[in-house]
């Protein structure tokens, strides 16, 4: 069981050393991250983008990227392309977001002839160590899909089960949710959830006990389902909170790590690899911990 985010640490290290390609290196964050992360012996590294500016920026703030290797392409979109590809034949195994905007490379990872495409929606899934939470609990989908359908919802959830399957939680509890507890047919969010805890049942996304739908506390306090007399095994033990959208998702994400001092990792899932997508405004914790996220699996 996780139980905080450094066993994503050591699991990267006992898994077989991943290869991550920088697409379009030329970023001081990006860079600075991927150098932490080779430090940390979590990943090698690839560079790929502007030479003359990576040299720039690695001896302005003291990074050794002396280890790397670094394939010269100035051009962002070329340097996309270029990474992908690395990743799609296999001689890298992750690809990480540089200097360039996320529909770039995005569009780069869902190229019909040598992208990434998996048959799923992208994803994202996020893990968060929360002190007031008795394990790792995970997130989806705060950063990827606005307002996805009901089959875009099902997508989304077999991405997430899938990865934390990977991650080593056999048989993940996940809690969809909802503003209520009950099933009412005038709340689309409640009907959606009770259809894919059905579906659940039926074992359509493999192993895993999914329930809902749940209100938030429902999902992560024992003592507020019992209150309202729910009797779930997932109820106050989720390892998977998956919101109706976009909008719930991302409020609960910030909230986990403004108001609850949670610490954070996170990848895009969906794909034929996992992509790493930090923001600037991310902490180098969770940089190094979303790496890591994306090194752990085999």
């Amino acid at each position: 069981m996780l139980t905080k985010l450094s066993d994503l640490h050591q699991m990267a290290k006992a898994a077989t050393r991943k290869k991550l390609v920088l697409a379009a290196a030329h970023d001081q964050n990006a860079l600075e991250a991927v150098v932490n992360a080779s430090r940390n012996e979590i990943v090698d590294v690839i560079l790929v983008g502007n030479k003359t500016a990576i040299f720039e920026i690695s001896e302005k703030s003291g990074l050794d990227i002396s280890g790397f290797e670094l394939i010269d392409e100035p051009d962002n979109d070329k340097a996309a392309s270029i990474s992908v590809k690395m990743v799609s034949e296999k001689k890298a195994d992750i690809v990480m977001k540089g200097h360039l905007g996320t529909s770039s490379l995005l569009k780069a990872v869902l190229n019909k002839e040598w992208g990434l495409r998996s048959g799923e929606l992208l994803s994202h899934l996020a893990l968060f160590e929360v002190p007031v939470y008795h394990k790792i609990i995970a997130l989806t989908d705060a950063a990827m899909n606005i307002a996805p359908d009901f089959k875009g919802k099902a997508s989304i959830l077999k991405n997430a089960v899938n990865y934390l399957r990977k991650l080593g939680i056999d048989k993940p509890k996940v809690a969809v949710l909802s503003a209520v507890e009950t099933v009412n047919p005038d709340m689309k969010s409640a009907m959606e959830a009770a259809a894919l805890a059905k579906m659940g049942d039926r074992g359509q996304f493999g192993k895993c006990i999914i329930d809902g739908p749940f209100a938030f506390d429902n999902a992560v306090s024992k003592k507020s389902a019992e209150l309202k007399k729910i009797s779930s095994s997932v109820a106050g033990d989720a390892d998977l909170i998956m919101g109706d959208d976009l909008d719930a998702s991302n409020a609960i994400y910030k909230t986990f790590i403004y108001f609850a001092n949670a610490r954070c990792a996170a990848v895009i899932v969906g794909a034929a690899a996992p992509i790493v997508l930090t923001s600037r405004a991310d902490s180098d914790d969770t940089k190094l911990n979303s790496i890591a996220l994306a090194a752990a699996v085999n």
